[in-house]
C-alpha cells in the first residue's frame, strides 16, 4: 500500500468541509426532462448537459428502448430549452442515422438485431458558434457530427474511429468509448473530450484506462492523447473521465476507478492531450465508482463545481471499507475556490437514489445539474449561493 499512501497526498493538510446535507430544498427548481416510459423508451440514462454561446441549453441522454442494459437497442435523444432550463422541446432522435451497426451475437442473446448507440459528449465551441457531438455505435465504432443551428439540426454523422487506432500502442483495446457528459474547448481554440479503453474480453468494460482525444481544426479531425491514467499500480480500472481547464491553464482529468482508496483519481496537463501528470487519489472527492461531473463556474478564477453520489461502502462497524462499492445516492455538489486543490463547500442536492450527473452553467450564472434520479433524469437549476448557505 505504499505507492497507495503517497498517491493520496492531497489528503493533507486539508480545511474541514462544510458539510450541507438538505435533501430537498424549495429554492432548488426540478424538472423532470427524460422520465421513463416518455417516448415509449423503457430508461433514459447516460446524461450531458451544455450551454451554446446564445445561452440555449442542449439536454441528451442514452435512450434505452427495451431495458436499462448497457447492451441493447439503444438511441441518443436531445432536448433543448431556451429559458434557461424551465421548460423543454419534445425529445429528438438525433444519432445514429444510416446504415444500422448491428451487434454481434452476445452470451447467447438475440442481441444481434440490436444497435447500441452509446456515450454521447457535446462539445461546445465558442469560436465558431458550432456544436461537436461525439457518439459511439456498440463500443466498437464513433462518429463526429455537427450543429450550426444551436441543436435544431445536425449534420450527417462521419465515424471518427481511426483517431483510437494510435492508442494501440498503449494498449489492444477492444471497446471504446467517450466521456459521457460533455467535453471541453480550451483557450487555445483546441477541443479536448476524455475516452476510456477497455481491454479484455470482448464486450467488457474491464480491465480499461483512459485518457483524451482532441481536435486543433474545429472538429474536422480528431486525434489520440496520451493515456492519463493507467491501470497500473494502485490505479483500478480508470474509465469514465470529466475534464476542465484551470486558471492557470493547466487541463484537470478526474477519472472514475475501482481502486482501493475509493477516491478520484486526478491528473493534469498543459494541453490536454500529453505530458499527463502521475495521477493521484483526492481525499474529498469519494468514488462510489460512478461517473460524476466536473465544470468551471466564471464567478471567480478557479471555480470549480463537482457533483457526483458523495458516498462510500462501510462495515457494520462504520469503517470504510477498502475498495467497496458505495451506494449510488445522496448526490452532491461540491465547490472549490482553489482550482480544485481543496473543496471546502459540499452541499446535498437529492439524498435519495442518484447517480451519473452533467453540471453546466448558464451566462447568468446560474448552475444546471442534469442527472439520474431514480428511474428519471432530471434538471436541477440552483444559485450558485445555494451550495454555501445552511
Amino acid at each position: 500500500m505504499g505507492g497507495l499512501l503517497r498517491s493520496l497526498i492531497l489528503a493533507i493538510a486539508l480545511p474541514s468541509v462544510v458539510s450541507l446535507a438538505i435533501a430537498q430544498d424549495s429554492s432548488v427548481e426540478r424538472v423532470d426532462v427524460f422520465p421513463p416510459g416518455m417516448n415509449e423508451v423503457a430508461r433514459y440514462r447516460i446524461p450531458g448537459l451544455v450551454v451554446t454561446p446564445k445561452g440555449t441549453v442542449l439536454a441528451y441522454c442514452e435512450a434505452r428502448r427495451n431495458n436499462s442494459s448497457d447492451w441493447g437497442e439503444i438511441e441518443v435523444h436531445l432536448r433543448r430549452s431556451i429559458d434557461g432550463g424551465k421548460t423543454w422541446s419534445p425529445a429528438q432522435s438525433i444519432a445514429h442515422r444510416g446504415e444500422r451497426i448491428a451487434l454481434p451475437p452476445r452470451k447467447g442473446t438475440e442481441e444481434a438485431r440490436e444497435q447500441t448507440v452509446n456515450n454521447p459528449v457535446a462539445i461546445v465551441d465558442q469560436q465558431t458558434g458550432c456544436i461537436e457531438f461525439l457518439y459511439c455505435v456498440n463500443y466498437a465504432r464513433c462518429f463526429s457530427m455537427r450543429s450550426e443551428d444551436d441543436g435544431l439540426t445536425w449534420s450527417q454523422p462521419v465515424e471518427i474511429a481511426s483517431a483510437f487506432d494510435a492508442f494501440r500502442k498503449f494498449t489492444n483495446w477492444r471497446v471504446l468509448a467517450t466521456g459521457p457528459g460533455h467535453g471541453i474547448q480550451l483557450a487555445s481554440g483546441r477541443l479536448v473530450v476524455p475516452v476510456w479503453l477497455a481491454y479484455g474480453n470482448e464486450g467488457d468494460h474491464r480491465p480499461s484506462v483512459s485518457g483524451t482525444i482532441y481536435s486543433d481544426d474545429h472538429g474536422k479531425s480528431w486525434n489520440a492523447g496520451a493515456i492519463a491514467f493507467p491501470n497500473q499500480g494502485d490505479f483500478g480500472n480508470p474509465n469514465e473521465t470529466m475534464i476542465a481547464q484551470l486558471s492557470d491553464g493547466r487541463v484537470m482529468l478526474v477519472a472514475r476507478n475501482e481502486s482501493k482508496a475509493n477516491r478520484k483519481l486526478i491528473a493534469y496537463s498543459l494541453d490536454g492531450a500529453s505530458g499527463w501528470s502521475e495521477p493521484v487519489f483526492h481525499d474529498q472527492l469519494w468514488e462510489p465508482i460512478c461517473m460524476a461531473s466536473l465544470v468551471t463556474h466564471p464567478s471567480a478564477a478557479g471555480s470549480l463545481l463537482f457533483s457526483n453520489p458523495h458516498s462510500l461502502a462501510v462495515d457494520s462497524n462504520g469503517k470504510e471499507v477498502p475498495g467497496g462499492r458505495g451506494k449510488r445516492t445522496n448526490l452532491s455538489i461540491q465547490w472549490s475556490h482553489d482550482d480544485g486543490k481543496t473543496w471546502p463547500f459540499r452541499k446535498t442536492l437529492d439524498a435519495g437514489p442518484s447517480a451519473y450527473s452533467d453540471l453546466a452553467v448558464l451566462p447568468d450564472g446560474m448552475v444546471l445539474c442534469l442527472y439520474e434520479r431514480d428511474q428519471s433524469i432530471v434538471c436541477a437549476r440552483l444559485n450558485l449561493e445555494w451550495i454555501r448557505k445552511p
